[in-house]
């Protein structure tokens, strides 16, 4: 397989998922990967009360215990160590986050950032729409899914421009994962006007774009984001793509890195990125 890390992934330190950090590498390691990153969810300022589908005792779930998170992390460090001195293939674990963007966030997840200097990538991502989780039915009520999806890509962008404060740019139309049809009437040059000017400030801002599997098990024909972006992010100069699959559960690891990476090489590139320390490494596919 060309790509051998999958850089998001999830684990029981993620409101929304119960795998254990042990079961997420072993199914890696299974899967013929090599390293992985775990990037698990905080999303400072969640409006919970705005999004009444999640009961009042989740209330915090995209809150992050970055202690306990840290000690289990070195703690299955330390077990693939002990592992490794007994001529087991090394496997690399790398310590992530992703960051749920808002306007207005920018400055206090730099702080954030400031007090974790340990970790080794950031993806920063667009989970709201305003107040409202495009996950919900609710959001695509009482409007054309165009009209839904072109809100997403506006605040999307509002996002982008205020805030600096990641590696790469998670699942750019994550929108289209959760819409009426999915990505069956959607195309990159319905959208375009918002699109370009995302990956505009991306490049000049030197952040990488992820390539997100995760569609491929939720109904979508493509990957987050669409083929078509990829190509025009390339043709716009950008160079640094990273992958995941923002696997919840063990099952989802390493989902469709068959194809993602025969879209890559068919959209121009040549490598894919991992991140480790907040520094670019090319892994050529």
């Amino acid at each position: 397989m060309p790509i051998r890390s999958d850089c998001h992934m999830h684990s029981l330190h993620s409101g929304d998922s119960h795998a254990s950090m042990e079961e997420q590498i072993r199914s890696a390691e299974s899967r013929g990967l090599e390293s992985l990153c775990f990037t698990e969810h905080y999303d400072m300022d969640f409006p919970y009360d705005r999004n009444p589908e999640i009961s009042k005792d989740r209330y915090g779930m995209f809150e992050l215990d970055m202690e306990a998170y840290r000690s289990d992390f070195l703690k299955q460090k330390e077990a693939l160590a002990k592992q490794q001195s007994r001529n087991v293939p090394p496997f690399e674990i790398r310590f992530g986050i992703e960051l749920g963007l808002l306007p207005g966030l920018n400055v206090r997840y730099h702080s954030f950032l400031e007090e974790n200097p340990d970790l080794d990538f950031v993806i920063g991502s667009t989970h709201l729409c305003g107040s409202t989780d495009p996950f919900y039915p609710r959001f695509y009520e009482g409007r054309t899914e165009e009209e839904a999806y072109r809100e997403y890509f506006s605040f999307a962008l509002s996002c982008i421009r205020s805030c600096d404060c990641f590696d790469s740019y998670g699942h750019l139309d994550y929108v289209v994962r959760y819409g009426p049809h999915k990505d069956r009437d959607y195309s990159y040059e319905k959208y375009s006007d918002l699109i370009d000017p995302m990956l505009s400030v991306l490049i000049d801002r030197g952040k990488a774009l992820e390539l997100n599997t995760a569609p491929f098990g939720k109904g979508c024909r493509e990957q987050n984001p669409s083929a078509s972006i990829l190509r025009r992010y390339r043709q716009l100069g950008g160079e640094m793509v990273t992958v995941g699959a923002d696997a919840h559960v063990p099952e989802n690891v390493a989902l469709r890195f068959d194809t993602a990476a025969e879209v890559l090489s068919a959209c121009g590139f040549r490598y894919y990125t991992v991140f480790r320390e907040r520094r670019p490494v090319f892994c050529r596919l």
